[in-house]
């Protein structure tokens, strides 16, 4: 069976690091399932679907909640786009977007 990997754009590996500690683990956490068992057989409350291409994993920590961003790129692997600490209900639009732009620019 082929396994996924879970890799991070450069400029959302800085921002996965800025995260709590708490939710650095999280998100390791799920990167593990998402390698283990591919992301069809991940769902909530660990991932979810955004739109277009772009999924999230959903962190939750002591100090609130975050979200990185991520897509299928190449094979199986999926690119970590973007992280960010979430202060509101709904994902904000120009987290959105900031994924959007870097899966669009983004070259191997």
């Amino acid at each position: 069976m082929n396994q996924w990997t879970v890799r991070a754009h450069p400029l959302a590996e800085a921002e996965l690091k800025a995260l709590p500690g708490d939710m650095q683990a999280r998100f390791l956490h799920i990167s593990d399932l998402l390698e283990a068992f591919g992301p069809m057989k991940v769902g909530m409350p660990h991932i979810r679907p955004l739109e277009g291409k772009l999924w999230e994993m959903r962190m939750q920590g002591r100090d609130g909640i975050a979200r990185a961003v991520y897509a299928a790129v190449q094979g199986r692997t999926l690119l970590v786009l973007h992280a960010f600490v979430k202060k509101t209900q709904a994902t904000p639009r120009a987290a959105i977007e900031t994924a959007r732009k870097r899966l669009e620019d983004w070259r191997p």
